[in-house]
C-alpha cells in the first residue's frame, strides 16, 4: 500500500531504500512560495540506525509489511533464546544479538510483542515494568529513608540495579527494562 510523504504520522513503519524504517518524528513544511516538505526522522529497523530524510509533500511512500505476533519465552540455550508463538504455538529462536540490550532482562514466561518483516524478528517491545526479586545486597540500614542514598542489588536474572537503602534481599521489586532503573516495591 502506498501513501503520499504528507500523510506519514509518527510510529509509522514506511520502506525506505528498500529497508523497513520506523517514523519516529516528522515536520511538515511549507517554506514561502516553494513546494511543500516533509522532515522526517527515520528508524532503521534491521539495524537500529536513526538518521533524517526531506521528502517532498507528493512523494509517493511504501508502507512496510509487518507482522506482529506475541511470544513467550521458554528458555535460553547458548546465545539462543527460544519462544513460543502465543496465538499459533510454532516455537522461534532468536539469537542474542537480535534481541539486543532487552537480552539480559529476559526470564521465564515473559510475554513480548514482536515485529516480524519477512519472517525475521526485527524489533521486540518489552514490558513497561518488570518484577523481580533482590537475591543480594548489603543489609538494611535503620535510618534509611525513601529519599536516602542507594546501594547495589543483585536481581534474580543476575543483573545489578541500584535500590534505596531500605530494600532487602529477598523483597519484590519493579523495575524499568528500557532505562534499568529501580522503580518501586511490588505489591
Amino acid at each position: 500500500m502506498a501513501i503520499i510523504a504528507s500523510n506519514m504520522r509518527r510510529g509509522m513503519a514506511i520502506m525506505f531504500n528498500g529497508d523497513p524504517c520506523r517514523v519516529l518524528d516528522f515536520h511538515h513544511h511549507t517554506p514561502g512560495n516553494l513546494r511543500a516538505l516533509v522532515q522526517a526522522k527515520l528508524r532503521k529497523l534491521k539495524t537500529g540506525i536513526q538518521f533524517e530524510h526531506r521528502f517532498r509533500a507528493t512523494d509517493s511512500l511504501e508502507i512496510a509489511d509487518l507482522e506482529t505476533h506475541e511470544l513467550d519465552f521458554m528458555y535460553k540455550s547458548g546465545s539462543t533464546y527460544h519462544f513460543m508463538n502465543a496465538e499459533t504455538f510454532d516455537q522461534l529462536e532468536v539469537e542474542g544479538e537480535d534481541l539486543g540490550d532487552n537480552a539480559k532482562w529476559m526470564s521465564d514466561g515473559m510475554r513480548i510483542i514482536a515485529e516480524f518483516y519477512e519472517g525475521r524478528p526485527i524489533g521486540i517491545q518489552m514490558p513497561n515494568t518488570l518484577t523481580l526479586e533482590v537475591t543480594d545486597t548489603a543489609p538494611v540500614m535503620k535510618t534509611a529513608t525513601k529519599t536516602a542514598s542507594t546501594k547495589p542489588a543483585l536481581l534474580n536474572n543476575g543483573i545489578t540495579v541500584n535500590v534505596p537503602e531500605f530494600i532487602q534481599t529477598g523483597e519484590k521489586i519493579r523495575v524499568s527494562p528500557e532505562t534499568g532503573d529501580y522503580i518501586d516495591r511490588a505489591k
